[in-house]
């Protein structure tokens, strides 16, 4: 699929998936797309487990409280180094969302189907639950999960508001 065929496609699914298993050679080249996304003073911050053992990705969707999770042949958990980068700054939020962006948009060329979670990780300690089920390291952030699989029931793109109201040349707004 073309890149910007991929973009307009690109949808936030929250259904069921089919029962087809992702290959694991789709699986590396969709989170290679997450290793290639920028990252501020080039730091790497952003690493990935690769979720495919049923009985994890159960235990995953009942932490997060999502039961559709449960039908995902794959899940992707996203985590971050937060250290200090430059300056006493860490870049990890602007290196997670451009490598969950690339990862997104690689699920979509694929065929595939995906949902950027993060705002059900941050309550009731999901984020510190699910990082001890994937025996993450104490000093990395679990920024976000992601399902990987074929939908049930096909999505498309929300509208999006037109160009005129959200990007201007020159001058905010003119």
């Amino acid at each position: 699929m073309e890149l910007f065929e991929a973009i307009a496609k690109r949808y936030s699914y929250r259904g069921e998936f089919t029962d087809q298993k992702v290959p694991e050679e789709d699986l590396v080249h969709i989170v290679q797309a997450g290793i290639q996304a920028p990252s501020g003073k080039n730091s790497q911050t952003t690493e990935f487990v690769i979720i495919t053992d049923k009985a994890d990705i159960e235990a995953i969707a009942g932490i997060i409280g999502y039961k559709y999770l449960k039908t995902a042949p794959a899940l992707i958990a996203v985590f971050s180094d937060t250290s200090p980068t430059m300056s006493g700054y860490s870049f990890y939020r602007e290196d997670y969302a451009a490598a969950v962006e690339n990862i997104l948009l690689a699920v979509t060329a694929y065929g595939y189907s995906s949902l950027w979670i993060d705002g059900a990780l941050r309550s009731e300690n999901r984020i510190e639950r699910i990082s001890k089920l994937l025996n993450a390291p104490a000093d990395r952030l679990l920024t976000v999960v992601l399902p990987v699989g074929k939908a049930v029931n096909e999505g498309v793109q929300n509208s999006k508001k037109p160009f005129g109201e959200r990007a201007w040349f020159g001058r905010y707004g003119s």
